[in-house]
């Protein structure tokens, strides 16, 4: 397993936030998939789903996840929250590094999210549902694509950027 630490989690648990902690106090590069993914098709994430679908986006995380296997190492990366939902995409983040998953609940989400507007996956009407379906659907899929579990819901992004650090230097090589 290569020396990265990956976050992985719903939009709104901080992953961004934390990573750039994490990248700053590791001394390790800090990558956002979905920020490279904008890079590479030079289109927001959101001009992508309504121009290409939701399919095809998945299609260009698996090929970033498999670019960023042959080269990337020392790295913290942030990835969009719908990356893990491929299978193979999980596997390959394993194989990548440490797997954290931020979890948080709806309420955390809603409240970091409030007037957001850039969520493709949450346009339109009864947010507070659309939040309550993706999470249920997803959170066994972010269990099973971790390594380790942490609560992003509670205290403050550095003290969820010390629980990993604590849980990535105590696990064994």
């Amino acid at each position: 397993m290569k020396e990265n630490i990956i976050l992985i989690g719903f939009m709104g648990s901080g992953k961004t936030t934390v990573g750039n902690l994490l990248a700053k106090e590791m001394g390790y590069t800090f990558v956002d998939t979905d920020e490279l993914i904008e890079k590479k098709a030079n289109m927001t994430i959101g001009d992508i789903f309504a121009t290409y679908g939701e399919e095809a986006f998945r299609s260009m995380e698996s090929e970033l996840l498999e670019e960023l296997n042959e080269t990337l190492d020392h790295a913290v990366i942030s990835t969009g929250g719908g990356l893990p939902l491929r299978k193979e995409n999980a596997a390959l983040l394993r194989t990548l590094g440490v797997v954290n998953y931020l979890q948080v609940t709806k309420e955390v989400v809603l409240e970091r999210l409030k007037g957001d507007e850039t969520r493709p996956l949450l346009a339109g009407d009864n947010v507070e549902q659309k939040v309550e379906e993706l999470l249920s659907k997803r959170d066994s899929i972010y269990q099973d694509a971790s390594h380790v579990t942490i609560d992003a819901g509670k205290g403050a992004p550095e003290q969820v950027a010390k629980d990993i650090i604590l849980n990535y230097t105590s696990m064994p090589n």
